[in-house]
């Protein structure tokens, strides 16, 4: 780098380190509002973007529509310059734009990225030199610098390009994955090390100094593309073990043999063993959706990733095994499924969350439905239930009350708040999905 280049980025770290810089969160959901209060907290005045204006209303209101975000935590960040707009004009006069937007499949299992495009052509026009723009978004290799670049150049009002090599001047584009596990209170995100790859070394420095104001650690890896694999890898990690764990217990069933007596023995072992748990089928946005991001971006290299595609598979049948448990449970108590009355107790695709985003609950009603049975649920984080991306629902939540009503109880999410005695005391057939029940004797429970 040149005397100049250097000198003008020394000036943006400082900027960063000394709390002075401007941070554009651009998404204000579940990623991207914890990151906002995130950077709020450590002194930075930050604007929150989203084109939802009832979220930019409920934001500058001073409260939440994430339950586990407070509205205190929302006027604490007020107190320290935090303020919410669908504005985007307003990038200008940001430091660093952090786009946290949702990367969803489509109808044929494929990258939806219409988010992601239409944030950075919607930011485009207004991006400035030495800017930052940070990607958070999960991803397959190659987006930042095959969508987002080429998106960043071609709407840029001042045709200003991307910096690539050491010593160009231009915008600042890395990827830094989120890292978001909701509900996990046993590691403070400040600890969770923060991974960064930039089109440029200016770039990656950049960003590095900028996340390691609120991050305790920042990993620089080679360039977006790593940083991109490297998400991946995190899910599709989980997602094999889980599919791993959902296939033996399967077969324990058949064999006789706990399957969470059998991983808690394995995990006493102090090395080369992780500990997975079997599930009704996966939720969230990232474990279910990575494998197929891969997959799909696999087949450009022609590139089969049969492991992966195989341990979707697994984890993608396990509602329908859930329906199996289900009838087979009522079969043995002289009732069909077409017909009977089924409460489904939990929405969230983990516990104690408010989170709907791939859970296997929603599934497992449709296939209920399909089937014939009445179906109703309850969920403490949902009072309702209306219509999303890949249901149809509308249903209100059923209060636990009178359960003896129903033909069977199907623990889909074990929230914490469930008394699972008094539940299984009343109910006529527990179908437990998640192990709610250990501990609890009765001829009533079908573990599956």
């Amino acid at each position: 780098m040149n005397k100049v280049t250097v000198s003008r980025l020394q000036g943006l770290k400082r900027k960063m380190e000394t709390r002075e810089a401007r941070i554009g969160i651009v998404g204000m959901g579940y990623v991207g509002l914890p990151l906002a209060l995130l950077f709020s907290a450590e002194g930075f005045r930050v604007t929150g973007f989203d084109i939802a204006p009832e979220k930019v209303a409920t934001l500058n209101a001073g409260g939440s529509y994430i339950v586990r975000i407070l509205p205190e935590a929302i006027k604490e960040a007020q107190r320290a310059g935090f303020r919410a707009t669908g504005d985007y004009s307003e990038i200008a006069r940001m430091d660093a734009v952090i786009i946290c937007v949702p990367t969803p499949l489509n109808e044929h299992h494929e990258p939806d990225l219409s988010y992601v495009k239409g944030t950075v052509e919607s930011i485009a026009p207004f991006v400035h030199e030495d800017q930052l723009i940070a990607l958070e978004s999960t991803t397959y290799p190659g987006t930042t610098e095959e969508i987002v670049v080429p998106l960043l150049e071609r709407g840029n009002a001042k045709g200003l390009k991307v910096a690539r090599g050491s010593g160009e001047r231009g915008i600042l584009v890395v990827f830094s994955p989120e890292r978001e596990d909701p509900g996990n209170e046993t590691v403070a995100r400040q600890e969770i090390p923060k991974v960064v790859g930039g089109c440029s070394p200016a770039a990656a420095e950049l960003a590095a100094a900028m996340y390691g104001a609120i991050f305790r650690r920042v990993v620089e890896v080679n360039g977006p593309a790593v940083a991109e694999m490297t998400k991946l890898l995190e899910n599709i990690y989980r997602c094999v073990n889980i599919a791993l764990v959902n296939e033996l217990k399967q077969l324990c069933m058949r064999m006789g043999i706990d399957i969470h007596e059998v991983i808690e023995a394995a995990k006493t072992k102090p090395f080369g063993f992780q500990a997975f748990y079997p599930g009704p089928g996966l939720g969230g946005h990232c474990i279910p959706i990575d494998p197929f991001y891969l997959s799909w971006k696999a087949r450009e290299f022609d590139f089969r990733t049969r492991f992966i595609e195989l341990a979707g598979e697994v984890n993608t049948a396990m509602p329908y095994f859930v329906l199996e448990q289900i009838a087979g449970g009522l079969n043995e108590r002289g009732k069909s499924l077409k017909g009977s009355k089924v409460l489904v107790l939990g929405l969230a695709y983990k516990r104690d969350v408010d989170d709907l985003r791939e859970s296997p609950s929603l599934t497992i009603i449709e296939l209920l439905r399909a089937k014939g049975a009445q179906v109703a649920y309850n969920d403490p984080y949902f009072p309702s239930v209306g219509r999303g991306r890949h249901y149809d629902l509308n249903m209100t939540s059923t209060p636990l009350c009178d359960l003896g009503q129903f033909d069977a109880l199907v623990i889909v999410t074990d929230h914490s708040s469930y008394d699972y005695r008094a539940i299984v005391k009343e109910a006529q057939l527990v179908v437990d999905t998640r192990n709610a029940t250990r501990g609890i004797e009765s001829e009533k429970i079908v573990r599956c």
